[in-house]
């Protein structure tokens, strides 16, 4: 017998080899019906296999997360039957699954089309309508082996050579189909559901090396009811409007291009809202009494190695050599530097905490197939910061940093959506000793400054637990931008020391904190939360003033001198173009104010003023049109 307890607390005997269906129907018919996995232990089963041990039990429908996960799994499974029934001379290599959905890598020496999804749909619904029974299977290695091999499944064969010996290998048959697979699956095809969509082709390389296959890759969404299919791709329809590479190339932003993979050059308008935004965060840092500082962009390896970072970062950290024989190293993080800056001269425990601020430019290797437009890039300048405290002090920082990050967030219209407390992860410097005061304080820390956090085992960095801020976007998407990092450890590597109240030397603790993570990315969220239609004092095009007749081109030129004179960011339009194409010109670049004059406007010295988004306008003075827009265009933080 076994013994399973329940989540309600209650315990109950059943005979060994009883599956989740067994139990859940010993229960009642209404629970077997809605049931599609069991989880024992905290581990998912498949509903028909024998319970390997008791434990505790919890039954899976459909509204779990973890249903989602194996209903995407199992629909990769029949995008791989459809495929073979369809085109015979596909071979199937691996189908994990991806942020909100998945994706399968196959072998086939003819192109697949986007014009072929709507044909394997068809055959996926048909799968999912024959309600073909999915169990599990194990099977010996070497008959494994010979079986796809014998029927020309290389890619599924070299999968099983290359597992340990000690693997168990298990193989799902789906109706008359089978894939190698771990599991767990649905009971049948009927319970995969027919809320998937296919979504895109891409080229893929077996086992991600270059040097191997090229495979073609199918990516698909699944969802558990039609309802959440539609929500999501409502979702995706309108990410790809605000989409930043889009929205950066319409608004004339920047660009990326090939021989500067993951840098960004930035156009005069795009870096006119960079230095907005870079003014706006200095302004803030300062009130908060930081010191900013800059360090050097290259620093030789010998410090890497001391500070922990080249054991963790020396494979994404771009090297040279000198003729000289030194070694450097570009920095991808800030914090060795400012630790430097701290150690020249004596501290004193008056001095601190010493808040240390720097928006250090950065570069890190990120692999091409990672990059993405401004969000993933290889050069990035990080609003960073160091704090230099007592332990003391640790639990006030965290607080004054809180109200900070919160200010500013609430300036730039971003929401937070959660806070999360990422543990030591498996690459780590420091004792489990360190690490258990460092998780302990940055947790009290938190709830002292009324934060509710979620645990995130393993996430940590690899010198000290971390808070992550997730922001939510206008879509609903989320975002880690913000961070708080407690840290023992580089202080000791880099040998910081203050004078304490006793008259001895102690090493400080270091906190570790950004606000807006990096600008690239911060600014790539802005644009797709906005869809470019900023406010205006972030806006790198304030106003527009155009004209209706050529009668009123000196009128025009001369209030956009009084609108540049009085701080706004203004260009003027004296094409001879009808003052219609004009306005629609301008809002496609999402400019928020258009200061339309014609020959009365003029004489009365006067604007009609519009609203991106608005076909209103508002006849008021030059003077008025001034007073609004400037007062309109100060920074949240100036209006204060």
């Amino acid at each position: 017998m076994i013994d399973l307890i329940f989540p309600d607390g209650s315990a109950r005997q059943y005979p060994e080899g009883s599956s989740g269906r067994d139990v859940a129907a010993a229960i009642s018919k209404s629970l077997e019906k809605r049931t599609l996995l069991v989880r024992l232990d905290g581990k998912l089963y498949d509903f028909d296999r024998p319970l390997p041990h008791g434990g505790k039990v919890e039954f899976v429908d459909r509204s779990d997360p973890d249903a989602l996960d194996t209903i995407r799994h199992d629909a990769a499974h029949v995008l791989a039957e459809a495929v073979q029934e369809l085109f015979p001379d596909a071979q199937v290599t691996i189908g994990p699954n991806v942020e909100d959905g998945f994706y399968y890598d196959f072998a086939r020496e003819t192109p697949f089309s986007t014009d072929d999804f709507a044909a394997i749909e068809k055959k996926m619904r048909e799968i999912v309508d024959r309600d073909e029974k999915i169990t599990r299977e194990v099977w010996d290695r070497e008959e494994a082996i010979a079986h796809f091999d014998s029927i020309g499944e290389q890619y599924k064969a070299q999968i099983i050579r290359d597992l340990p010996g000690t693997d168990e290998i298990t193989v799902y048959r789906q109706g008359n189909w089978k894939d190698l697979c771990r599991g767990p699956h649905l009971p049948s095809t009927k319970h995969v559901g027919k809320a998937f969509k296919l979504t895109k082709l891409a080229g893929a390389y077996w086992r991600g090396d270059q040097n191997n296959a090229q495979l073609q890759r199918i990516y698909a969404t699944a969802w558990a009811t039609e309802e959440d299919l539609a929500a999501h791709l409502k979702r995706v329809e309108e990410a790809e409007k605000r989409d930043h590479r889009k929205i950066g190339k319409i608004m004339d932003l920047f660009h990326i291009q090939e021989e500067g993979k993951g840098m960004v050059f930035w156009h005069p308008k795009g870096w006119t809202m960079y230095r907005a935004l870079e003014a706006y965060m200095r302004r803030m840092t300062e009130a908060g009494g930081y010191v900013e500082v800059k360090t050097p962009q290259i620093l030789d390896r010998s410090l890497w190695q001391t500070s922990g970072h080249w054991e963790k970062f020396g494979h994404a950290m771009f090297t040279c050599e000198t003729a000289e024989g030194e070694s450097l190293a570009v920095k991808p993080m800030n914090c060795p530097g400012h630790v430097q800056i701290f150690n020249v001269g004596q501290k004193s425990y008056r001095e601190l905490p010493l808040r240390m601020g720097e928006f250090g430019a950065c570069h890190r290797f990120e692999p091409s197939g990672g990059l993405h437009g401004i969000m993933r890039v290889r050069a990035f300048t990080q609003d960073d910061g160091h704090i230099f405290c007592r332990d003391d002090q640790i639990e006030s920082e965290t607080t004054t940093f809180v109200k900070l990050l919160y200010q500013v967030y609430e300036d730039l219209g971003v929401e937070l959506h959660s806070v999360k407390l990422a543990l030591r992860p498996e690459l780590r410097a420091g004792t489990d000793e360190v690490w258990d005061i460092a998780e302990s304080k940055l947790e009290r820390a938190a709830i002292a400054a009324g934060m509710t956090v979620e645990m995130l085992p393993g996430e940590g960095a690899f010198y000290g637990p971390k808070l992550e801020f997730h922001l939510k976007d206008a879509i609903g998407r989320t975002w880690q931008c913000g961070t708080l990092q407690l840290d023992f450890v580089l202080p000791e590597r880099l040998d910081a020391e203050y004078v304490g109240e006793d008259g001895q030397k102690h090493r400080p603790v270091m906190l570790h904190r950004a606000i807006l993570g990096t600008f690239e990315r911060f600014l790539g969220i802005l644009i797709e939360n906005y869809g470019g239609a900023f406010p205006l004092w972030l806006s790198p095009v304030q106003a527009v003033v155009a004209t209706i007749t050529s009668d009123a081109d000196e009128f025009a030129v001369a209030t956009a001198a009084k609108f540049k004179a009085a701080g706004l960011r203004v260009e003027t339009d004296l094409r001879n173009e009808k003052v219609g194409y004009k306005i629609r010109e301008h809002s496609l670049a999402k400019v928020p104010v258009i200061a339309v004059v014609g020959r009365k406007e003029a004489e009365e010295g006067k604007v009609a003023i519009r609203r991106f988004g608005s076909q209103d306008q508002t006849i008021v003075t030059v003077e008025e049109a001034i007073a609004l827009l400037t007062a309109e265009a100060t920074p949240p933080d100036l209006k204060r």
